[in-house]
């Protein structure tokens, strides 16, 4: 008879596919594994009507989903990286950073095929506080007004003629089969991807080592590094949805390289920095980043 694992996971089509992706992987590599998917709704899922930074940050879409687990309905929980607190609650942890895609934004529009395209007060659809300070710093021209709701739902948005053009994951885009849809991929330079951006994670129950073997076939060492590195820029900084912080990292022969920024929608103000060094202290160079941003002034625009 075959073991069953549940998997606790969103609605949202990118949720779902990104927990058939986990389905599919653990039963490939445990052909006596029945893997099934339980669909919840998380609060982040329901209020569709005001920015993520004002009603509550990344733990708007996981927080269900540990409950879930608490409860026995499930075993594991599939995440985007990007939407994990840097903290999580004491009776869970990682289990697994799956290979990372396309960790880019996406410039999508129907009309026009770059950000430098738009005309002067174009309407700018997203709702990142990260991607605003970046694209107003290059565009202090465009309008930018919120957008909430699924890949699916925003691109629709778009379509409907509510904006010029709209920001999304290139991640999200890919996987859905979007692709098409990316008229631009937005340079690191022009708009530094969010913390553990285009990578998949999954939470599991703290020191479940039964799990943890299971789940062991799935993990990619290089993006567990990159994205441990750039959390730990993250935990220093105290960063969620309600601050502008963006984090990056590449791997290039045993050196790892972490670009970490700071902002200000208020101001303006950005702090930008980078650090190398090798890959074995990936998680204190993450920190270290984030000490060095503290140094400029990092606290005095994340608190205000």
């Amino acid at each position: 008879m075959k073991r069953t694992l549940k998997i606790a996971t969103r609605k949202s089509p990118l949720a779902l596919w990104q927990a058939k992706h986990v389905k599919s992987k653990l039963e490939s590599y445990h052909p006596d594994l029945k893997v099934e998917l339980v669909e919840m709704t998380t609060k982040g899922d329901q209020i569709l009507n005001s920015p993520l930074s004002k009603i509550g940050g990344k733990g708007l879409f996981i927080k269900e989903l540990e409950t879930g687990i608490l409860q026995g309905k499930a075993d594991i929980a599939v995440h985007s990286m990007k939407d994990v607190p840097y903290e999580l609650p004491i009776d869970f942890e990682i289990g697994a950073i799956l290979e990372r895609e396309n960790p880019f934004d996406a410039f999508v529009s129907n009309n026009f095929n770059t950000i430098d395209d738009l005309p002067y007060g174009a309407r700018l659809g997203t709702c990142s506080m990260r991607r605003m300070v970046q694209l107003n710093s290059k565009r202090p021209d465009l309008i930018i007004i919120d957008l909430r709701g699924n890949v699916n739902t925003r691109l629709r948005k778009l379509d409907n003629g509510e904006y010029d053009a709209i920001i999304l994951a290139c991640a999200g885009l890919i996987r859905l089969g979007f692709e098409d849809r990316i008229k631009q991929q937005m340079s690191e330079t022009t708009c530094l991807p969010a913390v553990g951006q285009g990578a998949v994670g999954i939470e599991i129950r703290a020191n479940d080592k039964k799990i943890k073997e299971l789940l062991a076939p799935l993990i990619d060492i290089e993006t567990t590094i990159r994205v441990e590195a750039e959390r730990a820029m993250n935990a220093r900084l105290e960063g969620g949805c309600s601050v502008a912080i963006a984090g990056y990292s590449t791997i290039n022969n045993n050196e790892i390289i972490i670009t970490g920024l700071v902002g200000s929608v208020n101001t303006g103000e950005i702090l930008k920095r980078k650090i190398s060094g090798p890959t074995g202290k990936a998680e204190k160079l993450g920190t270290d980043l984030a000490e060095e941003l503290i140094s400029l002034g990092a606290m005095d625009i994340l608190n205000n």
